[in-house]
């Protein structure tokens, strides 16, 4: 059953099943980044045909990363993302996207989504959050950070109206702002380093043949404290509340 005024996590596909035995799944990682217990988040997997709530009945939207690819153009990634623009486009309630999330909100407002030309980016990358402080913006801070990254497709053009706040290597939209209170990360802020070594690993062989070095992404993983606590942010942007301060 949906638990009602949670946080929703828009469950877009599952983690990789070889690292899912090991660390569970993309609601654990959210949840604990939130602060709280899977139990204390609501969840839909709208991939598998669970329905789209109201958005009344729910505080926030975070939405999570894919094995899909978003220009699959499934029904219900089509459906979620003409679902979020209409929460962006009316500020409802606060969103974060998490890659595959992230490409989806920029999807439905009118951007472009495709396989990024620059290639495949995975493992822990810097994430260049240029002239942006805490000051004047609840989520993130200005500086370079460690980022989990695992993704083929970009957001290649962003909406009209989007700003970019992150970028990365070959990554020119690593992080933006859609609305007041609404954001997509193309990097993992809920995975951990063990989580991201378990994904290169899983993809191993895929790796190799795109001439990466699975070994020195996994001894290059860290952990990613700064970028992590964006989530710990959002939940309490969320529970202040759209009356008070940020």
């Amino acid at each position: 059953m949906l638990q009602e005024d949670a946080i929703l996590v828009l469950k877009t596909g599952e983690a990789l099943s070889e690292v899912r035995a090991h660390c569970g799944d993309f609601e654990d990682w959210i949840a604990r980044g939130l602060g709280r217990a899977t139990e204390e988040v609501a969840v839909a997997a709208v991939y598998e045909g669970d329905p789209l709530p109201p958005t009344e009945s729910i505080r926030a939207v975070i939405v999570t990363g894919s094995p899909a690819m978003v220009t699959a153009r499934a029904d219900w990634s089509e459906v979620s993302a003409r679902w979020l623009a209409r929460i962006v486009e009316g500020d409802m309630i606060p969103v974060l996207g998490l890659c595959y999330g992230h490409q989806l909100i920029a999807h439905g407002l009118g951007g472009e989504v495709g396989s990024n030309p620059r290639g495949r980016e995975m493992g822990t990358v810097d994430v260049v959050l240029p002239e942006h402080g805490i000051d004047a913006d609840p989520l993130f801070e200005t500086g370079v950070f460690p980022g989990h990254m695992s993704h083929v497709e970009s957001v290649l053009i962003a909406p009209r109206d989007a700003r970019v706040i992150g970028t990365t290597a070959i990554e020119e939209h690593a992080v933006l702002q859609f609305g007041p209170r609404q954001w997509g990360v193309q990097f993992h802020p809920e995975f951990d380093r063990e989580i991201m070594r378990r994904y290169v690993e899983a993809r191993r062989e895929i790796l190799i043949g795109e001439g990466f070095d699975p070994d020195a992404l996994i001894d290059a993983a860290v952990e990613t404290p700064v970028l992590t606590r964006i989530l710990e942010r959002f939940a309490g942007m969320v529970d202040r509340g759209p009356a008070d301060p940020v």
